[in-house]
């Protein structure tokens, strides 16, 4: 297999897993069955890439020229590598999750469902692998649209209201400001490739660039930097699996992996670290990072906190973005995968609970770590990496994070990522105290929470039987096995930092995309 062909078979595998998922909707079993061969032969073609990259070889495909010089192309390059490995490689166990969990709640539209799941793996990785903002931008508004029928699944008014601000506020954002952001950057710089080093230096004002950096910061809708973050907690209405492609394998790690990828390969941080055009993004940040974090501890939904959690941990990712240090820049690279693999884990985890119990708020969950142990272990791990603490990966991501603001000379930007730990300690870790620590209530009913809201039905089948001392009583294995490998992640994430680090150190050097 040539890399050429390899890039197409990582673009066309999803494809093709939707079009069987339609095919075979008549039969669950085999649906069900071909989404995970598919999902498997999709992280197969991203890790033969993988070592193509590795042996140095230039990997870029171009399909179709629209005008001269702008093309439907794709090219690798270490921070599109390391997103499309989170994508591929979260998208067979989110698919066993979903199985069990769709069953679960006997939830209807379920070829649908995996049908547009494959779709919006497939724009990830066309995002991942984009070579120019020409194809990232088609790409990105596949991804708004694959994934808004799952958002509306339910059908209640709640997922339509809940869809129709998912929707709005992502399209407006990329029709009013990325849209512009790129005709611009054409206009100024004659091209839209990605280069190393950037290609706006000498040819943009210097004092227009925060303006051209805003409109793509908040053109990037998905990024859920405040004040346009509210479509994510609205999402929640959404099945927990959808939650976890939103957070961890898909979407908002789109966003954030796409202003990475403009401030590297567009603006190029040497561009950046000669004035302060940076400067108000790192504040827009950081002030989200602080203030959605608060907002989480107000929380009792075990969603609704989660959901606010990924805005704050996002944050950290542009935050390292502005900081446009090597340091933060691996550092935020390094974050899209350790997030990715602790906020999958802590999604898993609150469907689980919700389909062995039907509980959802934290106020609901004393006791619950006794009686399932495996699901509020896997949730301890994950709370450590989100906090930033080893043996766990999200205290490397962090450490080269707070050592980039040093770097910058922005001590600040290093304090705001520090309080935003210790705040993530308070809206974290009550789950796991309650859940082991605290007496169960004896002879208390299932919680139905904000089920109107947050979207998440009440179980099925035979768990409400099973008193809240009747000893341990897990989710069903398929959504057990999962969230338990996920967990592992976090754990080996953390060993093999170096190899991450390795990966994307590249990425702050010349040379590291073609062109």
């Amino acid at each position: 297999m040539t890399p050429e062909q390899a890039i197409q078979a990582a673009l066309l595998a999803p494809c093709c897993g939707a079009l069987l998922v339609l095919l075979f909707g008549r039969w669950p079993n085999v649906r069900d069955t071909l989404s995970v061969i598919v999902g498997l032969a999709t992280l197969g073609f991203v890790i033969v890439i993988a070592r193509f990259h590795g042996d140095d070889a230039r990997l870029s495909l171009e399909l179709l020229e629209v005008l001269p010089g702008l093309a439907l192309a794709f090219e690798v390059e270490p921070l599109g590598l390391v997103y499309a490995l989170v994508a591929a490689g979260l998208w067979p166990l989110t698919s066993i999750y979903a199985f069990g969990y769709m069953r679960g709640h006997n939830e209807e539209h379920q070829t649908r469902f995996f049908l547009c799941f494959a779709l919006a793996i497939a724009a990830a990785l066309g995002i991942a692998f984009a070579r120019n903002l020409f194809t990232l931008f088609l790409f990105y508004e596949l991804l708004t649209f694959s994934t808004y029928p799952l958002v509306t699944h339910a059908g209640t008014e709640a997922a339509k209201q809940a869809g129709r601000k998912y929707l709005g506020i992502l399209v407006s954002t990329s029709v009013a400001f990325l849209l512009f952001a790129i005709a611009w950057t054409y206009a100024s710089a004659g091209t839209l490739e990605f280069r190393s080093g950037g290609i706006l230096a000498g040819k943009l004002d210097p004092s227009l660039t925060p303006v051209l950096l805003l409109l793509f910061a908040f053109g990037i809708g998905k990024a859920a930097l405040m004040p346009f973050h509210k479509w994510l907690p609205a999402a929640m209405v959404a099945p927990t699996p959808v939650s976890a492609l939103l957070h961890a394998v898909a979407v908002v790690k789109a966003g954030v992996f796409s202003v990475v990828k403009i401030v590297v390969y567009v603006f190029g941080i040497d561009f950046l670290r000669d004035g302060d055009a940076t400067l108000w993004l790192g504040y827009v940040a950081a002030f989200t990072i602080v203030s959605a974090s608060l907002v989480a501890l107000t929380k009792d939904n075990l969603k609704a906190r989660l959901a606010y959690s990924t805005i704050s941990q996002l944050a950290y990712i542009v935050l390292g973005a502005a900081l446009a240090t090597p340091a933060a820049i691996i550092g935020s690279g390094m974050h899209i995968a350790m997030h990715a693999a602790a906020k999958i884990t802590l999604f898993f985890c609150a469907g689980a609970i919700m389909v062995a119990t039907h509980k959802t708020d934290v106020s609901q969950m004393r006791g619950l770590g006794r009686r399932m142990p495996v699901t509020f272990g896997a949730f301890f791990v994950a709370s450590l990496s989100i906090i930033g603490l080893p043996p766990t990966g999200g205290s490397w991501s962090k450490f080269f994070l707070a050592m980039g603001a040093v770097d910058a000379h922005h001590a600040i930007f290093a304090g705001v990522y520090m309080l935003s730990s210790l705040l993530s300690i308070g809206y974290l870790m009550p789950v796991v105290l309650r859940g082991f620590f605290c007496r169960p209530e004896v002879g208390a009913g299932h919680g139905h929470g904000d089920h109107g809201v947050h979207g998440d039905h009440a179980a099925h089948g035979d768990h409400a039987a099973h008193g809240e001392t009747g000893g341990v009583h897990e989710a069903p294995m398929l959504c057990v096995v999962p969230l338990t490998i996920t967990a592992v992640y976090c754990l080996l994430l953390f060993y093999f930092a170096s190899d991450l680090y390795a990966l994307l150190a590249p990425v702050v050097k010349d040379g590291s995309v073609g062109g």
